[in-house]
């Protein structure tokens, strides 16, 4: 089975602005993710982004650039339009790979396309780790999910989702034993033909109240498949203090 990877990058960030240039552990934190993706097995790897900045890093370390226009809202949309410049046949597999994921494994990467090979009725398929303290439960930061017996979504939330009626009502600060609680890990894939559907829909409400691109797939009817992640993905960059975890992880890693 074979895939591609495309990573989209943008300078502008509320909490951290210039993002993807910013040094993490020797190395700017771009190229961390493109050598994460390198190593997913990919037959193609794409840094696409509108910034000229990030363009010239991304060169010195030879990552192979598509150069996006500066109004999409979101990853997705700049993903569909390098489907668009490539000309890929509509059945190519196309990963997702945010370029604030310096940690995320390949292995997942190839797991989530792996996915979508096998489930021909799903328009997108994603990852989820079993949530495992209230306090991440109840962090609007960390994106919940609850799917279906068969693994398909019913519905992403920054809320707490689902709501043990019984259980929340105290002040416990262990999660209920007899539910599952699932965070969502960022990495899809698609087919590339879906993509170009997905562009012409406009943003749902759910997507402009909860700021969840997933949740358009949703309401306009399609499947989202969601798989267990079979390796710790790591951790996310949002603020300066995941930048200082990430490079404790990478220190970690090297130190054995």
């Amino acid at each position: 089975m074979s895939f591609k990877v495309v990573i989209p990058a943008r300078y502008a960030s509320t909490r951290l602005p210039g993002k993807p240039l910013l040094e993490i552990f020797g190395k700017t934190m771009i190229q961390h993710v493109y050598e994460r993706a390198a190593d997913s097995g990919a037959e193609q790897v794409i840094i696409a982004t509108d910034d000229t900045r990030i363009a010239a890093v991304a060169r010195t370390f030879s990552a192979e650039i598509c150069v996006t226009a500066s109004h999409h809202s979101s990853g997705t949309e700049r993903i569909a339009e390098v489907v668009r410049k490539y000309a890929w046949d509509e059945d190519t597999i196309v990963v997702n790979l945010q370029g604030d994921e310096p940690r995320m494994p390949g292995s997942l990467m190839a797991q989530v396309a792996d996915d979508m090979n096998l489930h021909s009725d799903a328009s997108v398929t994603t990852l989820a780790a079993p949530i495992k303290s209230r306090d991440q439960l109840f962090d609007y930061h960390v994106v919940k999910v609850v799917t279906d017996a068969a693994g398909y979504a019913l519905y992403f939330s920054r809320a707490p989702v689902p709501w043990h009626r019984d259980e929340f009502v105290s002040t416990a600060p262990q999660l209920p034993l007899d539910t599952t609680f699932l965070r969502h890990i960022g990495l899809y894939a698609y087919r590339a033909g879906f993509l170009q559907h997905y562009i012409d829909w406009p943003q749902s409400q759910l997507e402009r109240a909860e700021s969840l691109e997933q949740l358009r797939v949703l309401w306009h009817g399609h499947r989202i498949h969601v798989s267990e992640a079979l390796e710790e993905p790591g951790h996310g960059v949002d603020t300066w203090d995941d930048i200082r975890l990430v490079e404790q992880q990478f220190r970690d890693e090297i130190n054995g």
